[in-house]
């Protein structure tokens, strides 16, 4: 029973010390831990809607690079259609000039011919002229009996 008795002062002793510290609880409670709480539930509240904000930014980033993207493939794919049609005329002009040169080429190459066969036509009958001229001089020269040498200087010399 002393021991009880012991048990019983010792606990007695310590009340007002358990009645203290619940006081200094309660009054911690109510002067740093609901304030502290309260600071930190804002700021997860805030980091929670500033994430939410990130999120939204970085979706919409995200829309506006794939919109982006997109319109620079279609200019691309735009400027190599119009850079192939430009190479095509570019390609037909050429072509079309080569043939207009080979075509001129042709029709000079043509009337050179014509030119030359005249040409070729002309001295064939001046040589035909020339060779009965000359063939009847040389008859005349072996008829006469006279050198071809002289009567070929007098005649020029007529002329």
């Amino acid at each position: 029973m002393e021991i009880l008795n012991q048990l019983g002062d010792l606990f007695l002793a310590a009340v007002p010390t358990v009645i203290i510290v619940f006081l200094f609880y309660l009054f911690m409670r109510w002067s740093f831990f609901a304030p502290m709480q309260r600071v930190l539930s804002e700021r997860h509240r805030r980091a929670e809607g500033a994430r939410q904000e990130a999120e939204a930014s970085r979706a919409a980033v995200q829309e506006k690079l794939r919109a982006y993207n997109e319109a620079m493939r279609k200019a691309r794919i735009e400027i190599f259609a119009e850079q192939e049609a430009v190479r095509r005329r570019v390609l037909e002009e050429r072509q079309a000039l080569v043939n207009a040169a080979r075509s001129a080429a042709q029709q000079e190459l043509q009337s050179a011919k014509k030119g030359l066969a005249a040409e070729v036509e002309a001295a064939r009958a001046q040589l035909e002229q020339s060779s009965v001229v000359l063939a009847n001089e040389i008859a005349e020269a072996i008829l006469a009996g006279r050198p071809s040498d002289a009567s070929r200087l007098t005649r020029e010399d007529a002329r």
